[in-house]
Protein backbone atom coordinates (compact mmCIF):
# COMPACT_ATOMS: atom_id res chain seq x y z
CA UNK A 1 0.00 0.00 0.00
CA UNK A 2 1.20 3.25 -0.86
CA UNK A 3 2.06 5.06 2.78
CA UNK A 4 1.05 8.38 1.31
CA UNK A 5 -2.62 7.40 0.17
CA UNK A 6 -6.12 8.03 1.71
CA UNK A 7 -7.17 5.74 3.93
CA UNK A 8 -10.22 6.05 3.86
CA UNK A 9 -10.50 3.98 0.50
CA UNK A 10 -10.02 0.47 3.13
CA UNK A 11 -12.55 0.20 5.23
CA UNK A 12 -11.12 -2.69 6.66
CA UNK A 13 -7.89 -3.46 9.12
CA UNK A 14 -4.62 -2.41 7.89
CA UNK A 15 -2.28 -3.82 10.59
CA UNK A 16 -1.96 -6.21 13.33
CA UNK A 17 -3.08 -3.89 16.31
CA UNK A 18 -6.59 -4.77 17.08
CA UNK A 19 -8.35 -8.56 16.01
CA UNK A 20 -11.54 -8.61 13.81
CA UNK A 21 -14.54 -7.76 16.10
CA UNK A 22 -16.59 -10.96 14.73
CA UNK A 23 -15.95 -13.97 17.36
CA UNK A 24 -18.27 -14.40 20.23
CA UNK A 25 -15.44 -14.76 22.59
CA UNK A 26 -14.53 -11.02 21.79
CA UNK A 27 -17.94 -10.23 22.37
CA UNK A 28 -18.44 -12.07 25.64
CA UNK A 29 -14.59 -10.68 26.21
CA UNK A 30 -15.98 -6.64 25.54
CA UNK A 31 -19.36 -6.64 26.38
CA UNK A 32 -20.50 -3.95 28.70
CA UNK A 33 -22.65 -5.29 31.69
CA UNK A 34 -26.44 -5.00 32.28
CA UNK A 35 -25.19 -2.72 35.47
CA UNK A 36 -22.80 -0.48 32.91
CA UNK A 37 -25.86 -0.53 29.89
CA UNK A 38 -28.21 0.89 33.07
CA UNK A 39 -25.28 3.80 34.37
CA UNK A 40 -25.21 4.87 30.80
CA UNK A 41 -29.36 4.89 30.83
CA UNK A 42 -29.52 6.94 33.86
CA UNK A 43 -26.79 9.51 34.03
CA UNK A 44 -25.50 9.64 30.39
CA UNK A 45 -22.66 8.97 29.78
CA UNK A 46 -19.87 5.38 31.15
CA UNK A 47 -16.70 5.81 31.59
CA UNK A 48 -13.35 4.17 32.52
CA UNK A 49 -13.42 1.45 29.78
CA UNK A 50 -10.49 -0.29 28.80
CA UNK A 51 -9.47 0.25 24.83
CA UNK A 52 -5.78 0.22 24.46
CA UNK A 53 -2.98 -1.56 25.82
CA UNK A 54 0.31 0.73 26.07
CA UNK A 55 2.40 -0.75 23.15
CA UNK A 56 -0.73 0.83 21.22
CA UNK A 57 -0.82 3.98 23.09
CA UNK A 58 2.85 4.51 22.01
CA UNK A 59 2.26 3.96 18.75
CA UNK A 60 -0.68 6.45 18.74
CA UNK A 61 1.60 8.80 20.40
CA UNK A 62 4.02 8.67 17.39
CA UNK A 63 1.77 8.98 14.88
CA UNK A 64 0.22 12.13 16.65
CA UNK A 65 3.62 13.62 16.87
CA UNK A 66 3.75 13.10 12.90
CA UNK A 67 0.50 14.70 11.79
CA UNK A 68 0.52 17.26 13.88
CA UNK A 69 2.98 19.11 11.61
CA UNK A 70 1.69 21.40 9.25
CA UNK A 71 4.20 20.11 6.61
CA UNK A 72 2.76 16.55 6.74
CA UNK A 73 2.43 15.31 2.96
CA UNK A 74 -0.98 14.29 3.58
CA UNK A 75 -2.05 17.21 5.82
CA UNK A 76 -4.81 18.27 2.76
CA UNK A 77 -6.89 14.97 4.13
CA UNK A 78 -7.39 16.75 7.68
CA UNK A 79 -11.40 18.06 7.22
CA UNK A 80 -10.12 20.63 10.00
CA UNK A 81 -7.09 21.31 11.53
CA UNK A 82 -6.19 24.22 14.18
CA UNK A 83 -2.72 24.24 15.56
CA UNK A 84 -4.82 26.48 18.02
CA UNK A 85 -8.22 26.43 17.88
CA UNK A 86 -8.39 29.25 20.62
CA UNK A 87 -6.34 32.10 19.07
CA UNK A 88 -4.50 32.89 22.24
CA UNK A 89 -0.69 31.56 22.79
CA UNK A 90 -1.72 31.26 25.93
CA UNK A 91 -4.66 29.29 26.14
CA UNK A 92 -3.56 26.52 23.21
CA UNK A 93 -6.14 23.58 22.04
CA UNK A 94 -5.02 21.60 19.21
CA UNK A 95 -8.02 20.36 17.33
CA UNK A 96 -8.28 18.63 14.55
CA UNK A 97 -11.14 16.26 12.35
CA UNK A 98 -9.84 13.40 9.77
CA UNK A 99 -6.66 11.89 10.90
CA UNK A 100 -8.03 8.27 10.12
CA UNK A 101 -7.39 9.06 6.69
CA UNK A 102 -3.85 9.70 7.46
CA UNK A 103 -2.14 6.92 9.73
CA UNK A 104 -2.46 3.37 10.33
CA UNK A 105 -3.24 3.51 13.72
CA UNK A 106 -5.56 6.18 13.82
CA UNK A 107 -7.35 4.34 10.80
CA UNK A 108 -7.48 0.80 12.35
CA UNK A 109 -8.56 2.11 16.40
CA UNK A 110 -12.09 2.76 14.27
CA UNK A 111 -12.25 -1.11 14.17
CA UNK A 112 -10.99 -1.80 17.87
CA UNK A 113 -13.41 -4.64 19.34
CA UNK A 114 -13.11 -2.60 22.56
CA UNK A 115 -14.59 0.06 20.85
CA UNK A 116 -16.74 -0.89 18.49
CA UNK A 117 -18.30 -3.93 20.89
CA UNK A 118 -19.49 -1.68 23.95
CA UNK A 119 -20.61 1.12 21.25
CA UNK A 120 -22.96 -1.26 19.10
CA UNK A 121 -24.79 -2.19 22.82
CA UNK A 122 -25.21 1.80 24.04
CA UNK A 123 -26.73 2.76 20.31
CA UNK A 124 -29.21 -0.34 21.29
CA UNK A 125 -27.49 -3.16 19.70
CA UNK A 126 -27.62 -1.38 16.41
CA UNK A 127 -25.12 -1.34 13.73
CA UNK A 128 -22.53 1.29 14.09
CA UNK A 129 -21.32 3.45 11.43
CA UNK A 130 -18.32 5.84 11.65
CA UNK A 131 -19.63 9.94 11.68
CA UNK A 132 -15.87 11.53 12.13
CA UNK A 133 -12.43 11.47 14.41
CA UNK A 134 -11.08 14.36 16.66
CA UNK A 135 -8.23 15.10 18.04
CA UNK A 136 -7.75 16.99 21.41
CA UNK A 137 -4.97 18.05 22.59
CA UNK A 138 -3.45 20.25 25.54
CA UNK A 139 -0.24 21.62 25.85
CA UNK A 140 1.62 21.44 29.61
CA UNK A 141 1.27 24.76 31.37
CA UNK A 142 -0.92 27.18 28.76
CA UNK A 143 -3.30 24.58 27.57
CA UNK A 144 -6.94 26.05 26.57
CA UNK A 145 -10.27 24.97 27.59
CA UNK A 146 -13.30 22.96 25.27
CA UNK A 147 -16.07 25.10 26.29
CA UNK A 148 -19.54 23.52 28.01
CA UNK A 149 -20.76 22.00 24.95
CA UNK A 150 -22.92 19.02 23.59
CA UNK A 151 -22.39 17.20 20.44
CA UNK A 152 -25.56 17.05 18.84
CA UNK A 153 -25.67 20.64 18.58
CA UNK A 154 -22.66 20.71 15.64
CA UNK A 155 -24.43 17.47 14.31
CA UNK A 156 -28.02 18.38 12.96
CA UNK A 157 -27.40 17.95 9.56
CA UNK A 158 -27.53 14.19 10.40
CA UNK A 159 -30.82 12.75 11.39
CA UNK A 160 -32.54 11.17 13.64
CA UNK A 161 -30.09 11.93 16.77
CA UNK A 162 -28.71 8.02 17.24
CA UNK A 163 -24.99 8.97 18.37
CA UNK A 164 -22.43 8.34 20.21
CA UNK A 165 -19.24 9.78 21.31
CA UNK A 166 -16.28 7.86 22.59
CA UNK A 167 -13.33 9.93 24.51
CA UNK A 168 -10.50 7.93 24.99
CA UNK A 169 -7.04 9.33 26.78
CA UNK A 170 -3.39 9.23 25.72
CA UNK A 171 -2.41 11.05 28.42
CA UNK A 172 -3.01 10.08 32.26
CA UNK A 173 -6.27 12.45 32.56
CA UNK A 174 -7.06 14.43 35.45
CA UNK A 175 -8.88 17.56 37.01
CA UNK A 176 -5.15 19.34 37.10
CA UNK A 177 -4.24 18.55 33.10
CA UNK A 178 -7.83 19.45 32.03
CA UNK A 179 -9.55 16.17 31.73
CA UNK A 180 -12.86 15.76 30.43
CA UNK A 181 -16.31 16.86 32.89
CA UNK A 182 -19.59 16.41 32.74
CA UNK A 183 -23.05 17.52 34.27
CA UNK A 184 -24.90 14.11 35.15
CA UNK A 185 -28.35 13.64 33.36
CA UNK A 186 -28.11 16.21 31.32
CA UNK A 187 -28.89 13.90 28.56
CA UNK A 188 -32.43 14.69 28.98
CA UNK A 189 -32.36 18.24 28.47
CA UNK A 190 -33.23 19.69 25.08
CA UNK A 191 -31.23 20.69 22.55
CA UNK A 192 -29.03 23.94 23.49
CA UNK A 193 -27.50 26.56 21.51
CA UNK A 194 -23.66 26.11 20.53
CA UNK A 195 -20.89 28.10 21.56
CA UNK A 196 -17.92 28.56 20.48
CA UNK A 197 -16.24 25.32 21.22
CA UNK A 198 -12.79 27.09 21.94
CA UNK A 199 -13.62 30.43 23.78
CA UNK A 200 -15.44 30.94 26.88
CA UNK A 201 -15.43 28.03 29.39
CA UNK A 202 -19.14 29.02 30.83
CA UNK A 203 -20.17 30.44 27.79
CA UNK A 204 -23.41 28.00 27.64
CA UNK A 205 -24.87 29.36 31.20
CA UNK A 206 -26.75 32.10 29.18
CA UNK A 207 -28.94 29.40 27.44
CA UNK A 208 -29.68 27.59 30.55
CA UNK A 209 -32.48 27.57 32.49
CA UNK A 210 -32.47 27.91 36.62
CA UNK A 211 -32.92 24.39 37.19
CA UNK A 212 -30.45 23.21 34.62
CA UNK A 213 -27.44 25.73 36.36
CA UNK A 214 -27.97 24.26 39.84
CA UNK A 215 -27.24 20.59 37.98
CA UNK A 216 -23.89 22.23 36.92
CA UNK A 217 -23.36 22.00 40.94
CA UNK A 218 -23.38 17.94 40.30
CA UNK A 219 -20.02 18.04 37.63
CA UNK A 220 -17.97 15.57 37.67
CA UNK A 221 -14.17 14.95 36.58
CA UNK A 222 -13.50 12.22 34.52
CA UNK A 223 -10.24 10.69 35.66
CA UNK A 224 -8.98 8.21 33.96
CA UNK A 225 -5.37 7.01 32.78
CA UNK A 226 -4.21 6.87 29.45
CA UNK A 227 -5.87 4.09 27.29
CA UNK A 228 -8.65 4.33 28.99
CA UNK A 229 -12.37 5.60 27.42
CA UNK A 230 -15.74 7.17 28.49
CA UNK A 231 -18.51 7.32 26.29
CA UNK A 232 -21.58 9.66 26.36
CA UNK A 233 -24.94 10.80 24.79
CA UNK A 234 -25.07 12.90 21.85
CA UNK A 235 -27.20 15.48 24.35
CA UNK A 236 -24.48 14.91 27.08
CA UNK A 237 -23.35 18.76 28.57
CA UNK A 238 -19.47 18.23 28.80
CA UNK A 239 -16.58 20.12 28.70
CA UNK A 240 -12.99 20.56 29.97
CA UNK A 241 -10.95 23.06 31.79
CA UNK A 242 -7.07 24.76 31.08
CA UNK A 243 -4.01 22.68 31.77
CA UNK A 244 -2.09 24.59 33.74
CA UNK A 245 -0.23 21.39 34.96
CA UNK A 246 3.74 20.22 33.76
CA UNK A 247 1.68 17.55 31.90
CA UNK A 248 0.00 17.47 28.17
CA UNK A 249 -3.52 16.40 27.85
CA UNK A 250 -3.51 14.03 24.66
CA UNK A 251 -7.00 12.52 23.54
CA UNK A 252 -8.83 11.14 20.62
CA UNK A 253 -12.55 11.13 19.79
CA UNK A 254 -14.76 8.54 17.98
CA UNK A 255 -17.84 9.93 16.81
CA UNK A 256 -20.11 7.45 15.59
CA UNK A 257 -24.18 7.13 14.85
CA UNK A 258 -26.58 3.65 14.17
CA UNK A 259 -26.56 2.60 10.72
CA UNK A 260 -29.54 4.34 8.85
CA UNK A 261 -28.49 8.03 9.59
CA UNK A 262 -29.97 10.30 6.86
CA UNK A 263 -28.04 13.68 6.11
CA UNK A 264 -30.27 16.42 6.83
CA UNK A 265 -28.84 18.68 4.62
CA UNK A 266 -28.13 19.32 0.61
CA UNK A 267 -24.34 20.42 1.61
CA UNK A 268 -21.41 18.88 2.22
CA UNK A 269 -21.41 17.45 5.76
CA UNK A 270 -17.78 17.54 6.07
CA UNK A 271 -15.28 19.90 4.63
CA UNK A 272 -13.88 18.37 1.42
CA UNK A 273 -16.55 15.77 1.35
CA UNK A 274 -19.00 14.81 -1.61
CA UNK A 275 -22.66 16.10 -0.10
CA UNK A 276 -25.36 13.45 0.74
CA UNK A 277 -28.54 14.78 -0.32
CA UNK A 278 -31.21 15.29 2.46
CA UNK A 279 -32.99 12.22 3.07
CA UNK A 280 -30.27 9.97 1.75
CA UNK A 281 -28.07 6.77 3.84
CA UNK A 282 -24.86 7.76 5.17
CA UNK A 283 -22.52 5.55 3.75
CA UNK A 284 -20.22 5.07 1.21
CA UNK A 285 -16.05 6.22 1.15
CA UNK A 286 -16.28 8.33 4.73
CA UNK A 287 -18.89 6.45 6.44
CA UNK A 288 -18.31 3.06 6.73
CA UNK A 289 -19.60 0.64 8.52
CA UNK A 290 -17.78 -0.08 11.94
CA UNK A 291 -19.55 -3.53 13.31
CA UNK A 292 -22.58 -5.24 12.97
CA UNK A 293 -23.47 -7.24 15.81
CA UNK A 294 -25.79 -9.85 13.44
CA UNK A 295 -22.28 -11.04 11.78
CA UNK A 296 -20.86 -12.35 15.59
CA UNK A 297 -20.56 -16.20 14.45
Amino acid sequence: MDMYSDLSEHHYLLGSMFPEANTRELWEAYKLSDDQLAFFEENGYLANIKLLEHDQIDQLNRELAEIMDPTHPLHHLFYEFHSNESEDANSVLFHSLGHWRITPGFHDILWNPRFVIPASQLLGNRAVRFWHDQLFCKPAHHGGVVAWHQDYSYWTRTTPMQHLTCWVALDDASSENGCLQYVPKSHRWDLLDRTSLAGDMEGLERFLTGEQKKQFANKVAIEMPRGYATFHHPLMVHGSYENRSPRSRRAFVLNVFADGTVSNTDEAVLTGVPAIATGNKMQGQFFPLLFDPATIR
